[in-house]
């Protein structure tokens, strides 16, 4: 008779099964969350309350805050279009002439604006107009409607419609239907600062419109130099540049800092020497245009946690907003960024060294920002500069 399994065998057996049970009921309980993914908006042609209350506190943060980011920036006047499958909705504009100019093309898209019946945005009436095209939105990024210009950005429940989708689409599809999305979605973009700060980002792009056309819309007319830059063969040099430009920004000392701006400007001297000048264009319009509006958003939405920012009444509302908390840890997780290459094609590595050299100019040159903008001054030029 054969002999029976110790209690620790049969332990040993149990252990597994169990894991693996626990495993299975996971991923169908994944599954099942992710059939009752909204595949459509709730309100398409009105905004909800809960919509328009995020927009005014995007208005309240930039109005209240903005001139600590960047002198000037309260007191501009920028209206907001956001937009859903159906509509884009226009905020902050009386009487606006018909549809928007793409930027830089400045090509016309949309109909007449409507003022949308029986509702209003902070006691005014505000307009909508159909969106005809799904290819041609008011995208993410700033338009002019008329001469004004406008931030532009989806609608909250829009953009996590559309969250939903992409990822789902970017994984084969017995995987997506078991990656639990809603987790996902929450863990990335779920508190509602993000969705405030990238619309604060966005208006950061109206002002450079208003104040540097032409440096804006010559970053946006170099789509095609990025085609032809090499991001893969010089991934070490600029990694290694990105960690002495952070170890200048964490100097105990000006002086070390200084001695480690110099080692970094050195650094991307030695690695441009291998782009053309396109090429070098392109890194130095990008920071520009894009790590200046990075850092206007993560500076702003920092500085509301520091204190003594309140922010709008009608955002209590919104369960997933989180009153700033924990925003210096994430513009400390930012910063970091801009040595991290890993998985990042693209330019949104000029992002981050865009906010880097910009956090880092704070500390050497007091009163670099008027050079910047309206001036157009480009950022490592402004801290060569300030070490010389």
């Amino acid at each position: 008779m054969p002999a029976k399994p110790s209690k620790l065998k049969k332990s040993c057996l149990l252990i597994p099964l169990s894991l693996i049970g626990l495993i299975a009921l996971l991923l169908a309980v994944s599954a099942l969350s992710n059939l009752g993914l909204p595949q459509n908006s709730e309100l398409t042609d009105h905004l909800s309350d809960l919509e328009k209350a995020r927009l005014s506190e995007v208005i309240h943060l930039r109005t209240t805050l903005g001139d600590a980011v960047w002198p000037g920036w309260s007191q501009a006047d920028i209206p907001l279009i956001v937009y859903n499958e159906q509509c884009a909705f226009l905020v902050g504009y009386p009487n606006p002439p018909d549809g928007w100019l793409k930027v830089p093309s400045l090509e016309g898209r949309g109909g007449p604006w409507e003022q949308v019946p029986n509702d209003s945005f902070e006691s005014q009436p505000y307009y909508r107009t159909p969106i005809l095209d799904p290819n041609k939105t008011p995208e993410a990024f700033t338009v002019l409607v008329g001469d004004q210009w406008v931030a532009t950005f989806m609608t909250r429940e829009y953009s996590q419609i559309e969250f939903y989708r992409d990822f789902r689409q970017n994984l084969p599809p017995f995987i997506s239907n078991l990656v639990p999305v809603r987790l996902v979605w929450s863990f990335m973009m779920g508190k509602a600062e993000s969705y405030i700060a990238a619309l604060e980002h966005e208006s950061f792009h109206a002002f450079e419109g208003q104040l540097a056309v032409e440096q804006l819309n010559a970053s946006e007319q170099m789509y095609s130099v990025e085609d032809t830059y090499p991001f893969d063969a010089i991934e070490d040099p600029w990694k290694q540049e990105m960690e002495v430009l952070l170890k200048a920004i964490q100097a105990p000392t000006d002086t070390e800092a200084i001695d480690l701006a110099r080692q970094f400007l050195s650094l991307r001297a030695a690695r441009r020497r291998f782009l053309n000048v396109p090429q070098i264009n392109l890194e130095r319009l990008r920071e520009w245009e894009e790590g200046l509006a990075k850092y206007a958003e993560l500076e702003i939405t920092r500085q509301a946690e520091a204190g003594g920012y309140i922010a709008s009444g009608g955002i209590s509302s919104d369960k997933d907003f989180k009153n700033y908390q924990g925003q210096q840890q994430f513009w400390s997780s930012q910063l970091k960024e801009a040595a991290n290459t890993k998985g990042r094609s693209g330019d949104t590595r000029f992002y981050y060294s865009g906010n880097a050299l910009a956090i880092l100019l704070d500390r050497l040159m007091p009163g670099w920002k008027s050079a910047a903008i309206p001036d157009g001054a480009y950022l490592d030029d402004l801290l060569q500069d300030a070490v010389r």
